[in-house]
């Protein structure tokens, strides 16, 4: 059946404006979990997992859970992490799915139909996919994200040192894979006023993909705080498209758990200085 959902691209924009720009990460790692007093097992990562979504509800638009973490616990992690997931879209959350698939033709449409869908098991609103089968490859997941008001956030410039001899390879036109990259993502937004598709490019990256307004999605910049991305850098980093960016932490605020007031007060903090540093005052009050 297809979603009646308004597209991922005009609710995110819309939770964006009530909130401000901030994905939270959710990442039950056994550092995380054993630092907070839990168990490295489901059960701790359930707990891990609702305590940030509780942090996070009216304060941020959007959660970002991180598939491996629990796929780790086997089925009883798959049945956490869908738990997760409901409760923060009960709570008024949008839900991205850091899983990072990417295979070819029928799998692809396997892993979309998995998680994109609004009859999907696990329910989310997003997911980020891997492009490098060819971005082409990932068309199942694009016509499924669009009849079900999904959203994607593809691998374009990633943080990684590792990623740097491919995503920033040139192609025999001049472009960076990238670059590349963001072209056909951009052609598939192409029609609509704020896309549903966007790219994933680390908030630290000096060499991000060249004309990135022209893609008209978001751009998910993860790598604020343990990883290095500095709030304040961020307007000039992305200064073209800074309405349209959603920088993320996870391990900066996990570390300060597991108390319910410090994780919510370390939310709002992060929030309220990816506000200033993309150079939007209007935006830090949301809810607190």
């Amino acid at each position: 059946m297809t979603s009646r959902r308004a597209p991922f691209g005009v609710r995110l924009a819309t939770a964006m404006a009530a909130t401000g720009p901030l994905c939270v990460g959710i990442d039950p790692t056994s550092e995380h979990l054993s630092a907070w007093g839990l168990v490295d097992d489901a059960e701790g990562a359930r707990a891990f997992g609702l305590a940030l979504v509780e942090a996070s509800a009216g304060v941020v638009p959007i959660v970002k859970p991180q598939s491996a973490y629990f796929e780790r616990f086997g089925p009883a992690g798959a049945l956490a992490l869908a738990e997760v997931c409901r409760t923060a879209r009960d709570a008024g959350l949008l839900v991205l799915l850091d899983a990072k698939r990417g295979d070819i033709g029928s799998t692809n449409r396997a892993y979309a139909e998995a998680y994109l869908r609004t009859d999907s098991p696990i329910p989310v609103d997003a997911m980020t996919i891997s492009p490098y089968t060819g971005v082409d490859s990932l068309e199942p997941f694009f016509t499924t994200a669009e009849q079900h008001g999904a959203g994607l956030f593809v691998l374009a410039r990633t943080s990684n040192p590792e990623g740097q001899s491919i995503q920033a390879a040139r192609l025999a036109d001049g472009r960076s894979v990238a670059d590349a990259v963001a072209a056909e993502v951009g052609r598939r937004n192409t029609g609509d006023e704020i896309g549903s598709f966007g790219l994933v490019v680390g908030a630290a990256v000096d060499d991000r993909p060249a004309d990135l307004a022209r893609m008209g999605g978001f751009v998910l910049a993860p790598g604020i705080g343990a990883q290095g991305g500095d709030p304040a850098l961020l307007g000039d980093r992305f200064a073209d498209v800074a309405a349209r960016v959603v920088p993320t932490a996870s391990r900066s605020i996990a570390a300060v758990g597991p108390s319910s007031g410090a994780l919510a007060a370390a939310v709002r903090a992060t929030r309220d200085a990816c506000a200033h540093g993309l150079h939007a005052p209007a935006m830090v009050g949301g809810v607190a």
